[in-house]
């Protein structure tokens, strides 16, 4: 088990963090059940200077306050109402930088993924968006602050060897309130 080093968090490249956390394997240990998927899509937010950001402006509420800790600890939102968000922060102390992770490929625990997602197999929208992601692994809004090193929400790199080459990158869903922020290409993708 090698999980990722507190270091690879405190970078001030949000975006690179972002496609760096592509094929990565995010675990997580709710209620005693493991489950795990290998991130398959991300979305960076720069903080206080990007418009798509919670924190933007350095707006600091009781929901974005996390966003300013130190990187390596979990930001889980509820959007809509409904949809638990997971989101890690990086870099430093009251530099709020985040990346939402919007899609695994569930690779550990599938029964309960399965069950989770009141779904009978596998297809792709098990967990192929930000909302499902969550629901699939288990994460609510009360696992925002976690540690990423702890034992209930973390991330290993097992050496998947991604390319250049094999990310895709594009501007943000549902950000469109962000200008011309909303049309940064900080969406990357990889297919599994």
């Amino acid at each position: 088990m090698t999980k990722l080093s507190k270091d690879f968090y405190l970078r001030e490249d949000v975006v690179q963090i972002s496609k760096d956390l592509l094929g990565k394997y995010l675990f997580t240990k709710i209620d005693g059940k493991l489950t795990a998927g290998i991130i398959t899509e991300t979305e960076a937010y720069a903080g206080a200077v990007d418009k798509a950001s919670h924190a933007y402006n350095n707006r600091r509420t009781t929901r974005t306050e996390v966003m300013y800790s130190q990187g390596g600890v979990s930001y889980v939102y509820l959007c809509y109402g409904i949809h638990h968000l997971f989101n890690v922060v990086t870099n430093v102390n009251d530099v709020p930088h985040a990346v939402l992770v919007r899609a695994v490929k569930p690779i550990e625990g599938i029964d309960i993924i399965l069950k989770r997602r009141n779904a009978e197999k596998l297809h792709s929208k098990i967990s192929g968006g930000p909302g499902t992601v969550s629901q699939a692994l288990g994460i609510k809004t009360k696992h925002t602050g976690l540690d990423l090193n702890g034992t209930k929400i973390w991330i290993e790199d097992k050496g998947i060897k991604i390319m250049k080459s094999d990310i895709v990158a594009g501007p943000r869903i549902g950000v469109d309130y962000a200008g011309e922020d909303a049309k940064l290409p900080y969406r990357f993708i990889i297919n599994l």
